[in-house]
């Protein structure tokens, strides 16, 4: 406590002749500082495509957590959308006919993968809490079902992780089968422009030298 009868005036100048005072004012100033000397390092390219992506990471783990309160339904529907906004089941009402029973935390069934369906993927998609992990023995299950089906190519989507043990299990198998976390079901909803809006568009301009061709003779 500062008690001295001849101070008149508790100010910033005052205050920071003390060493903690004067370490905490200049702590915030040098990092800031700091940050603004890395972005002066950077082109505005760069800049821009760096604050894109934290925008687009903040809207992926928003849409994640609107998946986990949506119902089951909701969350087959979703993937209808998607897998018809990537090309595959020819038409929205043709995936959802192709989609199989629904269970509590997810869908299985088979998409057609081009409009005639000359070719089937057998789709497996569980939605369930982002700490939880996919197992290899959840994926041995499937390639169990693909194997069942006749079926050489699979989808397994999450909207949690995989384990290392199941990515590699996957990898080594004669059976094609593709697996989807939750980071990348949002990448793809994002690419697709499946459940999100556009906000706003900046469109980026250059010089049009071969416009300025003729006054440069």
């Amino acid at each position: 406590m500062i008690n001295d009868p001849a101070i008149t005036r508790l100010d910033k100048k005052f205050l920071m002749r003390y060493p903690s005072f004067k370490s905490f004012a200049n702590t915030p100033k040098q990092n800031e500082e700091t940050r603004t000397d890395r972005n002066e390092e950077k082109t505005p390219y760069e800049l821009i495509a760096e604050n894109h992506q934290i925008l687009k990471e903040t809207l992926q783990n928003q849409m994640l957590e609107k998946i986990l309160l949506c119902s089951p339904h909701f969350f087959e529907q979703l993937i209808v959308d998607l897998v018809v906004a990537m090309g595959y089941g020819g038409s929205v009402k043709d995936a959802g006919q192709a989609i199989g029973k629904s269970g509590d935390e997810g869908i299985d069934g088979i998409i057609k993968e081009d409009v005639l369906g000359l070719d089937m993927i057998f789709l497996q998609a569980k939605r369930w809490r982002l700490e939880s992990t996919v197992s290899r023995p959840d994926i041995q299950g499937f390639v169990g079902s693909l194997v069942g089906k006749k079926a050489s190519k699979g989808i397994f989507i999450t909207t949690s992780k995989f384990s290392k043990e199941a990515m590699e299990y996957a990898r080594g198998i004669d059976k094609r089968v593709i697996l989807i976390d939750g980071h990348k079901l949002t990448d793809l909803m994002f690419t697709y422009n499946v459940g999100v809006s556009h906000e706003a568009e900046y469109v980026i301009k250059k010089l049009d030298l071969d416009y300025f061709e003729e006054a440069s003779l």
